[in-house]
Order: C-alpha cells, then structure tokens, then sequence
C-alpha cells in the first residue's frame, strides 16, 4: 500500500512501498505482540541451552594430535588452561586454494569473542585438515589471530563429522548433521566465478579453488569439550543450520527491515568486496 514521506525540503513525496505501512500506534500495537512472541523464544531459548549442558559427557581417550602454532599439541592442550573448548570446524581442505568464504564469514567474529570468553574460562578454536601453514597464510590474509590448529594426518575431523573421504562420499554416502546422506552425484561446474546464480556449493567450491566434490568433504560444524580432572570430554555438537546462532550477520540481518533478504548467496570475504564491485562497475566488454 502507498506510504507518505516528508523529503529534505519538507515537500511531501508519494512513496510506493510493497509493505504494510501505518500509525505510529498502529506499530506500537504490533511491536508489543510481536514482544510477547520475542519473550517467549527468549525463554525457550534459556530452556534449550539448560537442555544442551544437560547432555551427558563422552569421555575422549583416543589421542589426538594437532599441529599449532606453538607445536604439536593434544587435544587437552588446545584447551591453553581453560575448563572449556570451543572448536569450530572451519571447512578448509588439504586441496582447497583459500578457506571457505561461508566459513570465513563466521569467523569473522571470532577475534571479538574470543578475548571475553578466554576471560570466562572458555577457550575458542578453529581446526581444520589443511595443513598448518596454509592455515597461517590464510590467517594472515584475513588479518585474524584466534588459535586455528590442523588436525591433518589425525583423525579428528572424521571422528567428529567435519571430514570424509572420497570413498565415503562417493560409495557408502556420509553422516552429517545426524542424518544419513546418499553417495554423492556429481555436480557439474555450470557458473562462472562471479555469478550470483551459481548455488552456494559450487559457488564456495570455485571460491575455495576446487571442486565441488572436494570441497563437500569437508563439513562446517562446531564441538565443545570439558576438561576436568585430568580428562577431556566431548559434550556437544552442532552442523549445518545449528550454527545460525553462531553466525553473526544474520543476528543482524534477521533485525533489519529486509531481514535476509536473499536471492542466492551474496556474501563474500571481507578483502573481497572492493574488487567484486570494482568488477561490477566496469563495462563487460572494454
């Protein structure tokens, strides 16, 4: 329905707008409802994290090993002294040229976290199977400094539902997200680099430098650990949509007057954006 705007010049100007416009009482009515339901996901919310902590423990015996860098490292010594362990499990493939950008989005806020939750006994980690220094080189690229060990060579990605291997993919079909997923079909390389229309696998795949395939062995997700007399336990984990929570420009987005607004996947890393409007900007054929 139409809507009325007052310009700079305080003349009045016909806006059309698609959405519901009213009275100023008309919102506060609306807001107030729409409160309600808010306190109620709040609690909802407070009752499901009381559900999580909830969770028995698994004990980890199994030694894993990381690469850091600081050296090899068990998994108790990514810890660094705290009680808690955050691990994200950040998608970045020996094969992979970068690290995925869908991931690179998410930890982007890390650093900001990271600092307060190291001051409330819990440590945030990212691991990978990539190699350590590639991992460091992308670090450096991205301009971040939260811990981020590789875990290549081990089996820890596997044990904890971030990594597959071919054969797994492609014979047997994986376990992901608590569900069983079929052997993989192969998925065509169909869009180019810059296309908003590619879906968000082939798009991630051609922005990690590698194929689709490849790329889809690795699994986004994250776990948290205890240690606590000496032993290490496994107390959750979270894929696919359960790191929504984690992913801090939806918290934004899902505010905003347009919430997500998408038609495709449109986010790309932070150093990206310039050169990506940049090419936009210029004639297709100069």
């Amino acid at each position: 329905m139409p809507g009325t705007w007052l310009t700079e010049s305080s003349t009045q100007e016909q806006i059309m707008t698609s959405h519901l416009t009213g009275t100023r009482d008309e919102w506060l009515k609306a807001r107030l409802e729409l409160l309600a339901a808010e306190k109620e996901l709040t609690r909802r919310s407070d009752a499901l994290a009381r559900q999580r902590q909830a969770l028995p423990w698994v004990r980890i015996d199994k030694d894993y090993r990381f690469d850091t860098d600081a050296g090899n490292a068990t998994l108790a010594d990514l810890f660094q002294g705290r009680s808690q362990l955050l691990i994200y499990h950040f998608m970045f493939g020996p094969e992979y040229a970068a690290g995925c950008p869908t991931c690179s989005s998410i930890a982007d806020g890390f650093d900001g976290f990271a600092i307060h939750l190291a001051h409330h006994d819990v440590m945030l980690a990212a691991v990978s199977l990539a190699p350590l220094a590639k991992i460091q080189a992308y670090k450096r690229r991205m301009g971040w400094t939260f811990p981020w060990a590789s875990s290549l060579g081990g089996d820890f990605n596997f044990d904890f539902d971030a990594s597959y291997s071919e054969t797994q993919q492609r014979d047997a079909g994986i376990e992901y997200n608590y569900r069983r997923e079929p052997p993989m079909t192969p998925i065509p390389f169909t869009m180019g680099k810059e296309s908003g229309d590619a879906s968000p696998p082939v798009r991630n795949a051609i922005m990690s430098g590698t194929d689709v395939a490849t790329y889809l062995r690795q699994r986004p997700g994250m776990s948290a650990f205890v240690h606590e007399d000496g032993v290490v336990y496994h107390t959750y984990s979270t894929y696919a949509r359960g790191l929504d929570g984690l992913w801090g420009m939806y918290q934004w987005l899902d505010r905003a007057p347009k919430g997500r607004n998408e038609t495709g996947m449109w986010w790309r890393r932070h150093d990206e954006y310039a050169a990506a409007a940049q090419s936009v900007a210029e004639p297709c054929c100069a």
